[in-house]
């Protein structure tokens, strides 16, 4: 990166909560947010949105006519940009530029309306745009009536931070001098986690057993959520921290779902990431860490393989509020933003970490997706 860009907001809704006082709190209370829930005609454990932030979801879905027929995840995109934008004290006639991305896009609209054309032979008349993926940044720039350019995109779980990644890009060329990135996902749905049961990684239990690298059997489950952040070129003074460095790599496949055995992406993603920063510097690796046995501990070797004896601490929030699919990237990135604001290390339960950093400078976070396509950010104080 030829220089440092700037996080002056970030915002987001999950099971955690949706402000950041509510977030940090439940970060420090040391449990976990998964709970059994009734899916289709199934009790699995979920990650689910707090009641409170169900209402506001309501609030908005009921306060214009438009907002009506939308999925949640643009629904939750729109919610978290609101308050990212606010935060940052953009207005709609400062030029920014909108990248949200999401694994699954509108998966219960889609659903119900496939449900309704196998039936009925027909679909409601707003199925099509209301169901491709480019609406969630349509729509999030339509409220926000932003005037830069808007952009969606899948990059299965890695997408939030592919978002980051083009965000930079456009900062770094000149082309804009704000970009709001980030990633949106709806995915507690029956067929959705029909489809992580048939991949056998879900877990059977009210637990993610996220960096538990002794676990026998994969334990993923599914959260909900949407996470956002406000880049800027050039601005120093309303900083939350600073993006120093970018990664990225694609394996080359096995099979269809897997990374390598060592994750040869991320190890080209985190030394692309940190280029010239010395290894001892990094203070904290937050971890992608799904909670399936191979996805753990293939990350874990990967960062084995790069760092060596400078092994930071690891944590991942995956224990805690499940894996959200496209949005898991900046939330773990906001996990990364709140451990530097508060100079506090929030550990897996799942895992002991060997050595303590007592001041947190950096903070390396990671992502990869179906296909081995990894992403590293070092984020800095």
């Amino acid at each position: 990166m030829r220089k440092k860009i700037a996080i002056t907001a970030c915002a987001s809704i999950s099971a955690l909560g949706d402000n950041s006082e509510a977030i940090w709190n439940s970060y420090l209370d040391n449990q976990t947010k998964i709970q059994l829930a009734t899916i289709g005609n199934q009790k699995v454990p979920v990650s689910q949105l707090s009641l409170a932030s169900k209402t506001l979801i309501e609030q908005l879905r009921n306060s214009d006519s438009k907002y009506k027929s939308l999925d949640n995840s643009v629904l939750y995109a729109m919610l978290a940009a609101r308050e990212a934008v606010k935060q940052a004290r953009w207005t709609s006639t400062d030029d920014f530029g909108i990248n949200i991305g999401s694994s699954r896009g509108a998966t219960e609209i889609f659903e119900i309306q496939h449900q309704n054309f196998i039936e009925k032979g027909k679909v409601d008349v707003l199925t099509s745009p209301t169901t491709t993926l480019g609406n969630i940044s349509s729509w999030v720039a339509h409220d926000l009536k932003a005037k830069g350019p808007d952009i969606s995109h899948s990059i299965t779980c890695s997408t939030a931070l592919h978002a980051l990644l083009n965000g930079v890009a456009w900062l770094q060329s000149g082309m804009c001098d704000k970009f709001l990135v980030g990633g949106s996902e709806a995915p507690l749905t029956a067929f959705t986690i029909a489809q992580m049961q048939a991949l056998k990684i879900y877990s059977k239990s009210e637990e993610c057993c996220a960096l538990d690298l002794d676990k026998q059997k994969s334990t993923m489950v599914l959260g909900e959520g949407a996470s956002m952040l406000a880049l800027e070129n050039d601005n120093t003074k309303n900083a939350l921290a600073y993006i120093e460095g970018i990664g990225y790599a694609t394996d080359v496949l096995e099979h269809g779902i897997s990374i390598s055995t060592e994750a040869e992406c991320f190890q080209r993603s985190i030394k692309m990431a940190l280029k010239d920063v010395a290894l001892e510097e990094v203070d904290v690796i937050v971890m992608h860490a799904p909670g399936t046995v191979k996805g753990d501990l293939s990350e874990y070797k990967a960062i084995q393989k790069v760092f060596g004896d400078h092994l930071p601490m690891l944590t991942t929030n995956k224990w805690k509020l499940g894996h959200t699919f496209g949005a898991s990237g900046t939330l773990s990135v906001e996990l990364a933003i709140m451990m530097l604001q508060h100079n506090q290390f929030i550990p897996s339960p799942y895992f002991k970490n060997k050595s303590e950093r007592k001041e947190l400078k950096k903070i390396l976070v990671n992502a990869v997706g179906f296909g081995g396509n990894a992403v590293s950010v070092l984020i800095s104080a």
